[in-house]
C-alpha cells in the first residue's frame, strides 16, 4: 500500500507528533485510562496509520464482495441490492398467541420469522411431563405436536416467508413438523426457506439444552444435512452459533474461534458420514452476537468471513464458492441489556445494529428494551424493529459496501482477531477437535476466565455500564411488562389429552417402533421422524424413543 520510504516518513511524523503535541496535551489533560483495550484484550493505540498495516495485501486480505475471501461481504452488491432479512425472534405462551405476534410483526414490515420455543420443547418434553411444570410457554412457545405447529403457522404461507427456528437437540423433530405443515398448505419441500439452529456443540459449551450424548447428536445433525441436501435444498441445515458463547462471557476473538471450531467439527462429521463437502457446505449458516464495542464487532464479522473461506478452501478443499461463504444471522447482545433504566437499551441496540450492518450480516434480530425484565411487549418489539428499519432506510450506511474498509484501525483489528482466533483453533486441533476440547473443559474454562475478568472490571469500574455502576437514578417499579398466564400450562395439558384420545394411537405406536428400529441401525432418521410427526406422535414421545436408544448426556463439572 505504501513503499518503505513513505512508511519511514509516517513513523517519524508520528513520533514527532507524540513527543510534541500529544505530550503537551497529556501534561495538561491526562487520558481517561492508562490503557485502552477491546473486549478481546487487544490494546487500542492512540492513533492508527499505514504503519499498522504496512504489509497489507489488498487482493489477499480483502478482494471484492461476493468472491473469495469474502472479507467485504458474501454478495456482490450487498445491501444496494436488498437489505438484510429483518427477523425478529418471537414466541411465547400458546401457538395461538405466538401466531398473532408473527402476523403483527409481518404487518409492521418484518421480512422473516424467527421462532422461540419454551424450555420443555427445547429439551424434548411434552407440556404434561412432570419436569415441564412451571415452564410451559414461559421463554417461548409450547409446541407438543404437529397440531400446535399447524396453529403456529395458520394463515402464514410458508412458500412466501423464510423461518428460523432456534432449536437444537430436537431440531430434527421440529423441522419434520414444519415440513408436514407446509405439505398440508400445499407447499412442497423444495420451496421451503429458512434455518434450524441444530448446533448441539455450543449447548455442551455454553447453553445446556442438550438431550443426547455427542455421538448420536452428531448423527442426527448429519442425517439432517443429508436429507435436506436432497429433499429441502433451500433450507439452511445448521446455524453454527457464537451468540450463546458470547452471552456466556467470551471475548469477540473467542466467539469467532470457538464458533468456527464447532463448524469444523460439523464438516468433519459430515465428511465421515460419506457426504461430499460441496453438497452440504452451501447450506451451512452461522449465528453471531453484536456487542457494544462497535468497531471491534465490525472487525470480528469481517475476520470470521475470511477465516471460514480459508478453512473451507484450503482445509476441506471445497470447490464451490458458496461452500466458502460464511453467511450469518446476528442478534444484538442480550447480556448487555440492563433492568436499570431500560430505555437505555434502545441506544445499546442501535449501536449493535450498526455493528451488524457495517459488518455485513444476512439477517438480524434486534432485542427489545424490556427484555432484561420480561418477554417484550408489542410496543417494545415495534421499537426494536423500527431500529433496523431506520438504520436500513435512513442512515446511509447501506448505500456502499463495507464502508469501513481501508480504515487503518479496522484493518489492523481484523488482522488481530484473525490471528487470535486461529491461535485458538490450532490449540483445539491439537486437543483433537471441538468435541474433545469440550469434553476436556478447555473451551468452557476459557470462556469462564473471560467472563470473570469482565465482571471484575465492571465491579472495579474499569468498565462502565451506564445506569448500573455509574449514572444511577432512583427508579419506580417497572409497569407494563408482559407476563405469561399460568393458564397456558393447563390449556396445553388439555390439548394433549384431547390429541391422544382423537388420533390413531395404533398408527402412532407403529411409526414410533419404526423409528426405534432405525435408531438402533444406521439408516437416516429424518424420514422416520417425519412419518411419526404426521401421525401426531408428540415431541416427547419421539424424543423418549431416541432417549431409550441413545441415552442422555450428563454434563461434567469443570473446575
Amino acid at each position: 500500500m505504501f513503499d518503505e520510504k513513505k512508511i519511514e516518513e509516517i513513523k517519524a511524523g508520528k513520533e514527532s507528533w507524540e513527543s510534541g503535541k500529544v505530550k503537551k496535551a497529556i501534561d495538561k489533560f491526562p487520558e481517561r485510562k492508562e490503557e485502552f483495550t477491546t473486549s478481546s484484550g487487544f490494546e487500542v493505540e492512540r492513533l492508527y496509520t499505514p504503519e499498522n498495516i504496512e504489509d497489507f495485501d489488498y487482493n489477499e486480505k480483502l478482494g471484492y464482495p461476493g468472491q473469495y475471501p469474502f472479507t467485504r461481504g458474501v454478495q456482490p452488491t450487498m445491501y444496494r441490492g436488498r437489505l438484510w432479512t429483518m427477523r425478529q425472534y418471537a414466541g411465547f405462551a400458546t401457538a395461538e398467541e405466538s401466531n398473532n405476534r408473527y402476523k403483527y410483526l409481518l404487518e409492521q414490515g418484518q421480512t422473516g420469522l424467527s421462532v422461540a420455543f419454551d424450555l420443555p420443547t427445547q429439551i424434548g418434553y411434552d407440556s404434561d411431563h412432570s419436569l415441564s411444570e412451571g415452564e410451559v410457554g414461559k421463554v417461548g412457545v409450547a409446541i407438543d405436536s404437529l397440531k400446535d405447529m399447524e396453529i403456529l403457522f395458520d394463515g402464514i404461507p410458508l412458500d412466501k416467508v423464510s423461518t428460523s427456528m432456534t432449536i437444537n437437540a430436537p431440531a430434527s423433530v421440529l423441522l419434520a413438523m414444519y415440513i408436514a405443515v407446509a405439505e398440508k398448505q400445499g407447499v412442497s419441500k423444495d420451496k421451503l426457506r429458512g434455518t434450524i439452529q441444530n448446533d448441539i456443540l455450543k449447548e455442551y459449551i455454553a447453553r445446556g439444552t442438550y438431550i443426547f450424548p455427542p455421538e448420536p447428536s452428531m448423527r442426527l445433525i448429519t442425517d439432517i444435512f443429508e436429507y435436506c441436501s436432497k429433499e429441502v435444498p433451500k433450507w439452511n441445515t445448521i446455524s453454527i452459533s457464537g451468540y450463546h458463547i458470547r452471552e456466556a462471557g467470551s471475548t469477540a476473538a473467542q466467539e469467532v474461534a470457538f464458533t468456527l471450531a464447532d463448524g469444523i467439527a460439523y464438516v468433519e462429521a459430515a465428511l465421515k458420514a460419506g457426504l461430499d463437502v460441496d453438497d452440504f457446505a452451501p447450506r451451512l449458516s452461522f449465528f453471531f452476537n453484536a456487542h457494544n464495542n462497535l468497531l471491534e464487532e465490525v472487525a470480528k464479522f469481517r475476520a470470521a468471513r475470511r477465516i471460514w473461506a480459508n478453512i473451507m478452501k484450503n482445509r476441506f478443499h471445497a470447490k464451490k464458492e458458496k461452500s466458502m461463504m460464511l453467511k450469518f444471522h446476528t442478534q444484538t447482545a442480550g447480556s448487555t441489556l440492563t433492568a436499570q433504566q431500560p430505555d437505555n437499551n434502545i441506544i445499546r441496540v442501535t449501536i449493535q445494529t450498526l455493528a451488524a450492518v457495517l459488518g455485513g450480516t444476512q439477517s438480524l434480530h434486534t432485542n427489545s428494551r424490556d427484555e432484561a425484565l420480561a418477554l417484550p411487549t408489542e410496543e417494545s418489539v415495534r421499537i426494536a424493529l423500527r431500529t433496523q428499519q431506520i438504520v436500513g432506510y435512513e442512515s446511509g450506511v447501506t448505500d456502499t459496501i463495507d464502508p469501513l474498509a481501508g480504515s487503518y484501525y479496522i484493518e489492523s483489528l481484523t488482522d488481530k482477531i484473525e490471528e487470535e482466533a486461529m491461535r485458538y483453533i490450532e490449540t483445539i486441533d491439537e486437543l483433537g477437535g471441538a468435541p474433545k476440547a469440550i469434553a476436556k473443559g478447555y473451551i468452557q474454562k476459557e470462556i469462564q476466565n473471560s467472563a470473570y475478568k469482565y465482571q471484575m472490571a465492571v465491579e472495579e469500574q474499569k468498565e462502565i455500564v451506564v445506569g448500573v455502576n455509574k449514572f444511577q437514578i432512583e427508579e419506580e417499579h417497572h409497569k407494563d411488562i408482559l407476563r405469561v398466564d399460568p393458564e397456558v400450562e393447563r390449556l396445553q395439558k388439555g390439548k394433549l389429552a384431547k390429541l391422544r384420545q382423537e388420533r390413531d394411537n395404533e398408527k402412532v405406536n407403529e411409526t414410533l417402533e419404526n423409528l426405534r428400529k432405525s435408531a438402533e441401525g444406521e439408516e437416516n432418521l429424518m424420514p422416520f421422524i417425519l412419518e411419526s410427526v404426521k401421525t401426531y406422535a408428540t415431541l416427547g414421545e419421539i424424543c423418549d424413543v431416541l432417549r431409550e436408544v441413545f441415552g442422555e448426556y450428563e454434563q461434567s463439572v469443570i473446575l
